[in-house]
């Protein structure tokens, strides 16, 4: 009825202004703001005061899109962060975490549920799939925030997060294949073509492609006319769905299109900047520096990520908050209670050691990649997007309920861990600094 609506303007609004307002205060504690939003979930959820009922199976078309959204509003603002040139050997590390451990990560898992748990294979390599991406949206804590920041640990999470929630679709896709819900082609002909390589390539190319194009346009009317000034906010979301719609349309990742595209823009600045040091030349903020020959490049993808981050942050809220609830719906199999724990102890550092191998990383920082594998929005909208794909039954709800169940375990494990791990790297760091 009418009154529900009021309820959920109130509700809504109190959360707001009470993150707003403690958000500060949870960084004193050992805690993300990902492990309060859970909790508040929890508490509106069916086990707390039941205000709503939100359901991974029952509302799984709703989810589909919730998730989509974020995660690709998160993986633009992972490619304006990472001021990192394409030739530069620090892509190394990450494209091996996204796409060798990623696999490994889908295969391990695969044989753990096939092997020991006694699932479907197909079934298996599904749920191996949906587990495998790290996730953009939560990760924030660990990943970069400045795009000035070089840090090997960080730029090499953000960017392995900005490539793998679209590198593990292809095995996604797998997993339907041999369930049955999706054309593999003979001998898995049309998979390795189309899904595996056609849309990994594509969606970089694309993605990449439409966003300098939009972005020269941009700073051209900027800098010669001193139009197409103000209304950044409809820039980035004009630019970020014709890079996802394009990339769609011609069957291409649209993941991997919006991390390109965020690349891209911030390749733009970057090629005509340089590596200034300066400040000022940073983030220029003044609405004169909109169309300054010098400043404009800078002045883009500045106020491209801040109108971004603003984006992710109401994502991550809310789709933490509904996995808050949605676990009230959504019973603890045995097999998600051997799973997550598996993938975030074993699984995880198995693969990230596996494929850095001979990567030169050192010890500290491999250990710590191998920690902050940290699932999330991206596992949600795979499991979304195989129940749209025609899972159902009881394999939905084991699906269901193994993806919960690791996305709670790691936002809990890793919003705890996070604080004091890092705090203890940092000042290892310095030392290492300060010794050089």
């Amino acid at each position: 009825g009418n009154h529900t609506v009021v309820e959920w303007y109130l509700i809504a609004g109190v959360l707001l202004v009470g993150i707003a307002l403690a958000g500060s205060m949870v960084d004193s504690l050992p805690l993300t703001l990902a492990v309060v939003y859970l909790g508040v979930g929890m508490v509106l959820g069916p086990w707390g005061i039941g205000l709503f009922e939100f359901g991974p199976i029952s509302d799984s078309a709703l989810l589909e899109r919730l998730t989509e959204a974020a995660v690709v509003v998160s993986l633009f603002g992972a490619g304006l962060r990472l001021r990192i040139p394409i030739r530069d050997r620090a892509w190394w590390v990450p494209v091996r975490l996204a796409f060798v451990s990623m696999a490994l990560t889908v295969g391990l898992i695969a044989v753990l549920g096939w092997w020991l748990l006694d699932l479907p294979f197909g079934f298996a390599v599904l749920v191996g799939a949906v587990l495998a991406p790290t996730d953009p949206v939560l990760a924030g804590e660990v990943q970069v925030r400045d795009p000035w920041d070089r840090d090997q640990l960080r730029t090499g999470l953000t960017a392995e997060a900005g490539l793998n929630d679209g590198s593990a679709f292809p095995f996604v896709l797998l997993g339907l294949g041999l369930m049955g819900l999706h054309d593999l082609g003979p001998g898995a002909s049309q998979w390795i073509a189309v899904d595996l390589i056609g849309t990994t390539i594509g969606g970089l190319v694309i993605g990449g492609l439409l966003a300098t194009a939009i972005g020269r346009a941009v700073l051209h009317l900027r800098r010669r006319y001193e139009h197409a000034v103000g209304l950044d906010g409809f820039l980035l979301l004009g630019v970020l769905a014709i890079a996802y719609g394009g990339a769609q349309v011609a069957h291409a990742s649209g993941f991997l299109a919006a991390f390109a595209a965020g690349l891209a823009l911030r390749r733009i600045e970057h090629r005509e900047q340089g590596d200034h040091p300066d400040q000022a030349e940073r983030a220029p903020t003044d609405d004169a520096a909109a169309t300054h020959p010098e400043q404009a490049p800078a002045y883009l993808a500045h106020t491209m990520l801040t109108q971004n981050e603003q984006l992710e942050r109401i994502g991550e809220l809310g789709l933490v908050v509904l996995t808050g609830a949605m676990l009230a719906g959504t019973g603890l199999a045995w097999q998600a209670a051997l799973i997550a724990p598996a993938l975030i102890f074993v699984v995880r550092p198995l693969s990230v050691i596996l494929g850095l191998i001979g990567a030169g990383v050192n010890t500290s920082q491999r250990r710590l990649t191998a920690w902050f594998g940290l699932r999330g929005v991206g596992s949600l909208y795979y499991l979304a997007f195989a129940i749209e794909h025609g899972v159902g039954g009881a394999d939905a709800e084991l699906l269901a309920s193994v993806t919960l169940t690791t996305i709670v375990a790691s936002i809990v494990l890793h919003g705890i861990s996070v604080t004091p791990v890092l705090n203890r790297y940092r000042r290892r760091a310095d030392v290492v600094t300060a010794e050089a």
